[in-house]
């Protein structure tokens, strides 16, 4: 991969199918990638493609301990659906107990998701070249700048369903039969944590009124 030019794969990646896209990532890097999903509203596309193409590969999760229950039934029916092997992450108890004692998310939303979000995941990066999550375009206008491949804070960031529309999205879900989550239906097209999350399109409802868009994953 050092030998590419990220200008080179971009191109190289944009004209692939998309599951060829994943295939060429997962086969020829494996130990090195790093597979995360927060099983959101549009979280089931990726890992319904992985299970197809590398069934069992370990697929990360960071349960920030403020989840809506609807959230965890979702992962669980998707696991038992695909035979998902996923592995969680959470912040130490002690953290996340102080945060919710202070209701953190009202007075500085950005450290509560670094706390709880951010930080358990960064203490496993090191060890993986390559990071494939799910972000797509449409979703916001920082996203949509985004490139299927790039690189930034020491690893490759990887998107394969950068490029994908809201009607390419509702057509595979429909097309494979898959479930959708649980308060889709409810009007949520976003979902994350109870306390941040509220009705809306996109991700207007998340972190609605504050000047944030992201948890900071991915920034």
């Amino acid at each position: 991969m050092e030998s590419l030019t990220l200008r080179t794969f971009n191109k190289a990646l944009s004209s692939a199918h998309i599951d060829a896209r994943i295939a060429h990532i997962l086969n020829k890097y494996g130990s090195n990638v790093l597979v995360t999903t927060s099983f959101g509203t549009t979280s089931v596309m990726l890992l319904h493609m992985i299970s197809r193409i590398k069934p069992g590969f370990p697929i990360h999760f960071v349960d920030t301990g403020f989840l809506f229950p609807e959230t965890h039934a979702y992962k669980d029916e998707l696991i038992r659906r695909f035979g998902l092997n996923v592995i969680t992450h959470k912040a130490p108890y002690e953290t996340n107990q102080r945060c919710s004692n202070s209701r953190l998310w009202e007075t500085n939303p950005d450290k509560c998701c670094t706390l709880n979000k951010v930080e358990p995941l960064q203490r496993i990066m090191p060890k993986y070249n390559i990071w494939v999550s799910g972000l797509m375009g449409y979703q916001s206008e920082y996203r949509t700048e985004l490139e299927i491949i790039q690189e930034k804070k020491g690893i490759f960031r990887f998107y394969p369903l950068i490029d994908w529309t809201k009607e390419q999205v509702d057509d595979y879900i429909d097309g494979f039969g898959l479930p959708r989550h649980p308060l889709e239906g409810m009007g949520f097209s976003s979902v994350g944590c109870t306390h941040c999350t509220v009705q809306g399109d996109s991700r207007e409802g998340r972190w609605s009124g504050q000047n944030k868009s992201e948890c900071g994953l991915h920034v």
